[in-house]
Order: C-alpha cells, then sequence, then structure tokens
C-alpha cells in the first residue's frame, strides 16, 4: 500500500471543489462585512485550506486509515494539552498558542473520529451488532466527550455525540438496536430537560442553565441571555428579501449598533440574513446542502466500508454543524457557540474542513465497487 497512486484526472470530482471554493469565498466577504480587520486571515485560511486539500486528495485513505490508532492518540493528547496548557477565552479553555496563531483541537478531533471509526467498523463490518463492538465503540469515543465537555464546550460535544451516532448507523447498526436506544434516550432527554431547569441543579454550569431558559422562556431573559440570538433573529428578519448589503453602514444595522458579540463566528448566519436576505440565506443553505449530498454520492461509489464511512462521515459533520449553527441563529436550539462549515471565521474550523473534503475527494479518486 502506497501514500500516492496515480490517478486520472478525469475522476477528481472538480464539482465538489468548486461549491467548497464557492462558499468559502461567500465566506470570506461576509466575515469582511462582519469584522473587516479579520478578512485577510480568513481569506489566508481559505487558500492554505485548499492547498492542504489538494494535497490530502492525493494521498492514499487506505494507508491513513492504517494509522487509526496513531490518530486516536495523537488526538487524546492533544485534548488533554488542552486542559493543561490551553489558552483561556471568555471562560473556555479550548486553544492550543503555537506562537503564530491559536489551534483548535477539538475541530481536527472530529475528522480523527471519522477516520478512526472508518476503520475501526470497516474491520467489524460482520460484528457491528454484537455486544462486545457497540461497548468497545463507546468506550473508545467517551474519553473524547469528556475531554472536551471539560474545556468546557457542550456545543462540539453535542455535535461530536451526534456525528459518533450517525457513523455507527452508517457502519451497520441494526433498526432494531437503534429503536431500543431512542426508547431509552428519549425519556431520559425529557428528565434531563426538566431537571436542568430548576434551581441549584447540579447538571449544568449556570451559564448553560441560563440558556436553556431564555431559549424557553426568551422574552423573560430578552436583555440578558436571549439578547443575542433575539437580535439575531432581528437581523435576519430585517434582511427581507434580498438584504441591506455587504458592508453596509445602516445605523438601523444590527451589526453596526453592536448587538452580536463576535458576529464573525458563531452568528455569521445573522449577518448573511440581514446583509443579503432571505435569498442569501437560501443559496448558503444551498450550497452546504449540495456539497453534503456529492460527499454522499461519492462515498456510494466507495470500492469499500472505509471509504464510504469517510464520505458519509465528512457529510454529517458538516450537514449536523450547519444545522445546528442555523438553529442557534434562528432561535430552533438555545444558544450554543459553533461554526458555520467554510464561513464562519477561524482557521483551524476551516482548515479542517478542507482536509474533510480532501479525504472525500481521494476515496473519490480511486476505482469503484462498480469497476
Amino acid at each position: 500500500m502506497y501514500l500516492f497512486k496515480r490517478y486520472k484526472l478525469k475522476d477528481y470530482k472538480f464539482s465538489l471543489v468548486a461549491l467548497v471554493t464557492l462558499i468559502s469565498i461567500l465566506g470570506v466577504l461576509v466575515v469582511g462585512s462582519a469584522n473587516q480587520s479579520l478578512q485577510g486571515r480568513q481569506a489566508f485560511g481559505v487558500v492554505v485550506g485548499l492547498i492542504i486539500m489538494v494535497i490530502v486528495s492525493l494521498i492514499d485513505y487506505q494507508w491513513v486509515l492504517n494509522l487509526y490508532w496513531i490518530l486516536y492518540i495523537v488526538n487524546i493528547l492533544l485534548l488533554v494539552a488542552v486542559l493543561l496548557f490551553g489558552v483561556e477565552v471568555n471562560g473556555a479553555q479550548r486553544w492550543l498558542n503555537l506562537g503564530f496563531t491559536r489551534f483548535q483541537p477539538s475541530d481536527l478531533t472530529k475528522i480523527i473520529t471519522i477516520l478512526f471509526y472508518a476503520k475501526f467498523l470497516m474491520d467489524r463490518e460482520h460484528k457491528i451488532n454484537q455486544k462486545k463492538t457497540i461497548i468497545q465503540a463507546i468506550a473508545l469515543m467517551v474519553p473524547t466527550l469528556i475531554l472536551i465537555y471539560k474545556e468546557p464546550n457542550l456545543s462540539n460535544t453535542i455535535c461530536l455525540a451526534l456525528l459518533f451516532c450517525i457513523i455507527m448507523y452508517l457502519g451497520g447498526l441494526s433498526y432494531r438496536f437503534i429503536g431500543t436506544v431512542l426508547a431509552i434516550i428519549l425519556p431520559v432527554a425529557i428528565i434531563f430537560l426538566s431537571i436542568v431547569v430548576q434551581p441549584n441543579q447540579k447538571l449544568l454550569r449556570g451559564y448553560q442553565q441560563d440558556r436553556i431558559l431564555a431559549w424557553l422562556e426568551p422574552e423573560k431573559y430578552a436583555t440578558e441571555t436571549a439578547y443575542q440570538q433575539l437580535n439575531s433573529v432581528m437581523a435576519i428578519g430585517s434582511g427581507q428579501l434580498t438584504g441591506k448589503g455587504l458592508n453596509n453602514n445602516t445605523t438601523t444595522s444590527v451589526k453596526n449598533g453592536n448587538f452580536l458579540s463576535e458576529p464573525e463566528t458563531d452568528f455569521i448566519f445573522a449577518i448573511i440574513g440581514e446583509e443579503l436576505g432571505f435569498v442569501g440565506c437560501c443559496i448558503v443553505i444551498l450550497l452546504l446542502l449540495l456539497i453534503v449530498i456529492e460527499c454522499i454520492l461519492i462515498g456510494q461509489k466507495a470500492k469499500d466500508t472505509g471509504g464510504r464511512l469517510i464520505c458519509g462521515g465528512v457529510a454529517a459533520l458538516i450537514g449536523t454543524q450547519s444545522f445546528i449553527n442555523v438553529s442557534v441563529a434562528t432561535m430552533i436550539f438555545p444558544n450554543t457557540g459553533i461554526s458555520l462549515p467554510f464561513i464562519s471565521y477561524g482557521l483551524t474550523s476551516v482548515v479542517c474542513f478542507f482536509i474533510g473534503i480532501g479525504l472525500v475527494l481521494n476515496v473519490g479518486l480511486q476505482p469503484n465497487k462498480y469497476q
């Protein structure tokens, strides 16, 4: 098995490259409108991401999958390093200071999780419904979830947990088992929600409980915890059909009125809604949907289970994270900070998503199962 193989140019999925490039350019424009001083860094991140994507796309994914235990250990060490030596920002310790930039390991964790379980389940594809395999898979996921939750980073913990569940489903988990789990989880989730809204509960931190309460009763917390989400919904609505235009200077703008903190990251969709309107929101969602569909289509033609799970995992990650981000911006979900793929400001996030796309492109370059 070789690191690099000879591929045919006609097999390269230029349609997927075009989609991620287009949405990334749109992201650079929107980030620049939200915070002009960050536009250059975002553009630099996109260029670096595209270069890394091309390099990764030429590396045999099967060679990468054989390193799955090394990747798993590296991931755990990075997450431990964050808790020991990480930089604290706004009460959260999620970044490692590399000198020239800050690196958020939890973004890379998502890609490593996809790779690890793609190989783990490929080696056990006929045993996935055995109790031993399921217990092993969950036990290996728990340390990662705990370390990220301790940062604290509840949003990425939830995103990773959902990603794990989807990969297990794609790996061949039986519907009977899934039905049993749902029958247990749904009542537990209701009980959990009823407990965490009570005074003096110990399950969540104070600010996390406040966000849930603000989501349930936004009018009561309109000037406090629900302030950003209410302003986000107002901004999206104010854009109407075509928006106020990028880099607008209107005094009624939510961005210019400083009604959103860090609009270039968690609430970037509010900027899209305000400045590009309903049309802009639909274009962004459509581009993300097309990227997800393209990843799924490539995965369907993968020559083995590992390739199929890589494509399905990257599609699930982009789809899940996009859904959470948009849901927070539109107040469908409680406020929880997570980036919008390829659009939100953040070099680590952008580059990691490009790595994921590079892996999908390599799966597409391999001879498929119908050849």
